[in-house]
């Protein structure tokens, strides 16, 4: 047990000042969407402006690029709320067949695109498997936005396996962000399946 400790310590160590800010962000954000604070808006767009530098470092130019949208929701989200604009509720939505084909023909066709290009034309060192979860994040977030139940699903899959990539990478610390991250997604889905099944009867 104590090797193992020592292990994590040294782990640690290692994590540069740009990802103990990403992280450390990270889970402020999530502390306070969750208390539906307004502030989770400017500690997000540090943890996604901190994330996407990292990531260039890494070159990982998917999820860098992916910072982007991210970071551009987050100021969207902050002036909505600073706003006060109120939104007609919108109810939960379910995949039927033919969206379920859609997505999974289009997460692998996105993937490959990213991952030759990244392969081609950067020096990335994981391009199809850093364009894989780029994809997959990519739909779980347009999904998200259109109130569809099974975003949560996909973002359960896609921060495990974001978890060996960080590994690989060395980005210790997110993934530990991102295995909360997937107990926080599964909760989601669990919440918005009852609100879903309350919709329906």
């Amino acid at each position: 047990m104590s090797t193992f400790f020592q292990f994590l310590i040294e782990q640690f160590n290692h994590t540069t000042a740009l990802e103990w800010v990403a992280v450390l962000a990270g889970f402020a954000c999530i502390y306070l969407a969750a208390k539906e604070s307004i502030w989770n808006w400017p500690v997000s767009i540090i943890s996604v402006s901190a994330y996407g530098f990292l990531f260039y470092r890494e070159a990982m130019y998917g999820d860098m690029a992916l910072q982007v949208y991210f970071l551009s929701t987050a100021f969207y989200g902050w002036y909505f709320w600073l706003t006060k604009r109120v939104e007609q509720h919108k109810p939960i939505q379910k995949l039927n067949h033919s969206h379920w084909i859609w997505i999974l023909m289009s997460i692998p066709l996105i993937s490959i695109a990213l991952g030759w290009f990244m392969d081609k034309y950067t020096n990335s060192t994981v391009p199809y498997a850093d364009g894989f979860c780029t994809a997959v994040s990519f739909v779980a977030q347009l999904l998200l936005t259109r109130k569809v139940l099974e975003n949560w699903l996909l973002w359960v899959f896609v921060n495990i396996c974001y978890i060996p990539l960080f590994i690989y990478k060395q980005l210790n610390l997110s993934a530990i962000l991102y295995f909360v991250l997937i107990i926080i997604a599964y909760k989601g889905y669990l919440d918005w399946r009852k609100t879903y099944r309350e919709q329906v009867s």
